[in-house]
């Protein structure tokens, strides 16, 4: 709900620019980018039910956060004439409380797409984990079907406010119900509990000296380390790996480019450095040009369904061909169905032309989804477990850089009439 409804909010702070739906994008995805890869090396030392509520906590806290500061700012939409530094403080604590939901969602999405759905499959077929992935995938689809719907009638029918207002109070009624029926499954799988415990041993053992390692005399390691600080020095491609193994995160970055799957997993990262997805900078220039919110939900909604149906296809396809043909064909075709965008460009009349750009987007979810799913199971296949969930906290960073892209681009190009031309060119 709060991924479809934060552009028509932060158009409807500032309705003469997309420059708050811009610098929200960028708040986000660059959080994720930074982060990504430090939430899968905690998702991998925490056990399953320590990430469940620190996930649950962590994000219901934000959208409640997010949504009563937004809520505040379209209640007294004067104050970026009456206090303006009060306005300031609500954006940014909105910005933050998102960018925090963003990335427990992060978590939770390695922890069930990336870890237990291996894990529950793991001893069954191919043809199993290609119909539980998207079963999971048809879940997500079906929400983002419903909630979208729900708020667009909301703000089109009732008001911003009342949506706002409404996403808080859901985080607050459903978070329970919602950690009850992640542990029933918990539960209910012996095979997650042995894993969990499983994964425990080696951190334990790591943490524990060998016997030599105790025994080794002081001075012959002050000697070696003194040589292998010269070797070090003599070799300048050695000094730049040790120079860069001192950032964040670099040691999983490093993990992740030995992947034979990385390429795949880039191929994924690139698509989403596009507006054609509904996202926040599309949805708020097509409410600036006379889009309502209830048909933009809809349109968001059409493209869930065709979504589902991509789902249903799948497994279809991945049983006549292999995994990676399958994801080829499915890139090409949402390739095809992103020209109905190009086309759009010469469309007369402004709402015309947006009725054919969404078309060509909620058609191109069709091949994103397969595709998606495609890439996921290469994944899936070819990750070995100890590395899967600091692989999926860098295959979500690397695909939140491309995200951040799009952002600064809507920076550069606030202005709502040159970036609705944008969107149909950059397809």
């Amino acid at each position: 709900m709060w991924e479809f409804s934060v552009g028509l909010y932060m158009i409807r702070i500032r309705p003469d620019s997309l420059l708050f739906a811009a610098i929200y994008g960028v708040v986000e995805s660059s959080s994720v980018a930074v982060f990504g890869p430090m939430v899968g090396t905690l998702v991998d030392r925490l056990t399953y039910l320590q990430v469940l509520g620190l996930w649950m906590v962590v994000q219901s806290l934000s959208f409640i956060i997010a949504g009563a500061s937004v809520t505040a700012l379209l209640v007294f939409h004067n104050l970026r004439h009456t206090s303006f530094p009060v306005m300031v403080v609500l954006v940014v604590v909105t910005n933050v409380a998102g960018a925090l939901a963003a990335l427990s969602t992060l978590a939770g999405t390695i922890l069930i797409e990336r870890e237990w759905v291996v894990v529950i499959c793991s001893g069954h077929s191919a043809a199993v984990l290609a119909n539980t992935n998207s079963v999971i995938r048809r879940i997500d689809l079906s929400c983002k079907l419903l909630a979208p719907v729900l708020s667009g009638f909301v703000i089109s029918f009732v008001s911003t406010q009342a949506s706002a207002a409404a996403l808080a109070m859901w985080n607050v009624a459903s978070v329970g119900l919602q950690y009850w029926l992640f542990v029933s499954v918990y539960s209910g799988v012996p095979a997650l509990g042995e894993n969990d415990r499983q994964r425990r041993v080696p951190a334990a053992a790591a943490v524990l000296p060998s016997s030599s390692e105790m025994v080794a005399p002081a001075a012959d390691e002050e000697v070696q380390k003194q040589g292998q600080e010269e070797e070090d020095a003599s070799d300048w491609k050695v000094g730049v790996t040790k120079q860069l193994s001192r950032l964040p995160c670099w040691e999983s970055w490093a993990v992740y480019t030995r992947q034979e799957v990385m390429l795949p997993g880039f191929a994924l990262a690139i698509l989403y450095f596009t507006v054609l997805s509904f996202g926040t900078l599309m949805t708020a220039a097509l409410d600036w040009r006379g889009i309502p919110a209830y048909v933009i939900s809809l349109a968001w909604g059409f493209g869930a369904i065709v979504g589902i149906a991509a789902t249903l296809l799948y497994p279809v396809l991945h049983s006549w061909l292999s995994t990676l043909r399958t994801g080829l064909w499915s890139i090409w075709m949402q390739w095809c169905c992103l020209l109905l965008c190009v086309g759009s460009i010469w469309v007369s009349g402004g709402v015309a032309s947006a009725w054919v750009l969404m078309a060509g987007v909620t058609a191109s979810r069709l091949g994103l989804w397969m595709f998606d799913l495609a890439v996921t199971q290469l994944m899936q296949d070819h990750v070995p477990d100890s590395d899967r969930c600091v692989v999926g906290g860098v295959q979500n960073s690397l695909q939140s850089v491309f995200d951040l892209l799009t952002y600064i681009m809507g920076i550069i190009i606030s202005d709502p009439r040159v970036c609705t031309l944008s969107f149909q060119l950059t397809c």
